[in-house]
């Protein structure tokens, strides 16, 4: 039990964003990783047909 009160009692403590920061952050971190996979398909797709053209 001591420890679920300290839980709570740190919950207290923690300064949480607001819903205009939230959203800022939560669509930083989608484009983020629109950006990444984009990335890693554009250099999967280049070295698979850079592999087909020296194989065969």
């Amino acid at each position: 039990m001591k420890f679920l009160r300290s839980v709570v009692a740190e919950m207290k403590i923690v300064t949480w964003p607001s819903r205009k920061q939230l959203r800022k952050d939560s669509l930083v971190v989608i484009e983020t990783a629109i950006i990444f996979a984009l990335m890693f398909y554009v250099m999967d797709t280049a070295i698979g047909l850079l592999f087909k053209f020296i194989i065969g």
